[in-house]
């Protein structure tokens, strides 16, 4: 870094200098000026103004952060605080992500100790960020089939929520007439169904079969959770929220089965109206990973074949899926040390490698663009979200930056770990790109794989009524 500064004129604060700026649509040499919380200017190297610092960004890439919008921290599912979150996703590169606001439930998994309302979801999630790093937003989760939860939807989209997470399967499974209901409430308001779909009867009739039968190891845990039980569903409830006008996004698809219902339903009602996501693990690691990993790999949907990965990254290329996204749950060794597969905990961490990995599978292995890894990982989740501000590079808008190496070679290992997790199927895993320094709005967060920045940097994202209308 250098300081260079012109008597008489304003500095800004920083100017990235001499790296290959990366949008949306397309790859240019330019510099980039951050000012305060937002981008100054993008442009050629004599139209910058005078910087406080200036970063030698040569042979590297100036990104847009990611924008991951389907993240665990802090709840049932993840032992990550949002500090521990926060700083596995500096390194990582996101800049912003979608985290789940529950509506209280009591039961076996719940961490809550009576029940509460949609509100009391989101205000109870709120208050165990104020250690968070990067900047975070919420889903509302609905988890028990409560009416009267229903007509809380207008103030939470109006409480910056305008998304809401409704799983067929587990303990806060809901049925597909409530689900009916819910999405009949949400389509008025403009709002997102974020929909786990998995057919509960075939995966529970499975799963009884497998426990009476002994068989506890993790090679049998995949067959619980077929693929023709996600593409059941996945058809099913998409249909319902076509009946009821509301938009509909498939949460991280796995599978041909599955990719190919949302195309079947893209294709008839328009990208409108239906949306989704896949994960980096559900194109790069398959269900041999049980074999080798044992119970670690532990996830629901479950990883599936290698002709999967093929076909979900098929689709994700195509747009027939528009984002990727982790998933990420913050799990240790000890929640997965079990007997039979039925008693591990279920997730996988990946905040700290998702854009490493994704970026060697796509780009260098599978020969997409750079413009490509832009759209599915920081422009298509924020704008599908409700936050035009983010995944963008536009003046004006938030300086959230990634200096990235794409030649940087290393191997990935869980003692580089910043997260609660003391593992990482990506383990032994070599890749090709590196996150160098991450900057959200303005502030450097990571600087060459350290964490700089405070914790309670990250800010609530409270996000607008999302615009569908662009492909």
């Amino acid at each position: 870094m250098a300081r260079r500064d012109q008597p008489g004129t304003m500095a800004v604060d920083t100017v990235i200098h001499g790296g290959r700026v990366v949008t949306a649509d397309a790859v240019r040499r330019a510099d980039l000026a951050i000012d305060g919380e937002t981008i100054a200017a993008v442009g050629s190297p004599a139209s910058m103004p005078p910087a406080d610092v200036v970063v030698d960004a040569t042979d590297r890439l100036v990104m847009p952060g990611v924008v991951d919008p389907h993240v665990h921290v802090a709840d049932p599912y993840s032992y990550d605080t949002y500090e521990s979150a926060g700083r596995a996703a500096a390194l990582g590169g996101t800049t912003t992500f979608i985290d789940f606001a529950w509506q209280p439930w009591v039961g076996e998994g719940s961490q809550f100790d009576a029940e509460g309302s949609l509100l009391d979801g989101v205000a109870w999630k709120r208050e165990r960020a104020d250690d968070a790093l990067v900047d975070y937003s919420l889903h509302c989760g609905l988890t028990r089939e409560d009416p009267d939860a229903l007509d809380e939807v207008p103030d939470v989209v109006e409480a910056g929520v305008p998304s809401f997470k409704l799983l067929t399967a587990y303990e806060i499974g809901l049925g597909y007439g409530f689900m009916e209901r819910a999405f009949e409430a949400i389509a008025p308001h403009d709002g997102v169904a974020m929909c786990h779909t998995e057919d509960a009867s075939v995966c529970d009739a499975r799963t009884a079969r497998r426990q009476a039968e002994g068989r506890g190891a993790p090679e049998d845990y995949p067959g619980s959770r077929p693929d023709y039980a996600e593409a059941m569903s996945a058809g099913d409830v998409c249909r319902l929220a076509m009946a009821q006008g509301c938009r509909y996004y498939g949460a991280h698809t796995t599978s041909r089965l599955a990719a190919d219902e949302l195309a079947r339903y893209r294709a008839e009602y328009g990208h409108e109206r239906v949306r989704g996501e896949t994960c980096p693990h559900y194109v790069t690691l398959d269900d041999g990973l049980f074999a080798e990993r044992g119970f670690l790999p532990m996830l629901a949907p479950p990883l599936r074949t290698p002709a999967d990965n093929d076909a979900v990254f098929d689709h994700l290329r195509r747009g027939v899926l528009d984002v990727v996204a982790t998933d990420h749950t913050g799990f240790t060794r000890v929640s997965k040390d079990v007997d039979d597969w039925w008693d591990a905990t279920f997730g996988m961490n990946s905040l700290q490698t998702s854009l490493p990995v994704f970026h060697d599978e796509a780009v260098n292995r599978r020969g997409a663009s750079y413009p490509f890894l832009v759209r599915v990982m920081c422009a298509n989740p924020a704008r599908l979200f409700g936050m035009p501000w983010k995944g963008t590079l536009e003046p004006g808008t938030d300086a959230d930056v990634v200096v990235f190496d794409p030649a940087h070679r290393y191997t990935i290992t869980a003692a580089d770990n910043a997260g609660v997790a003391d593992f990482t199927l990506y383990e032994g895993r070599e890749v090709v790109g590196r996150v160098e320094r991450t900057y959200v709005r303005g502030a450097l967060l990571a600087d060459d794989g350290e964490v700089v920045g405070t914790p309670g940097h990250g800010q609530f994202v409270a996000r607008e009524r999302p615009d569908w209308s662009a492909p």
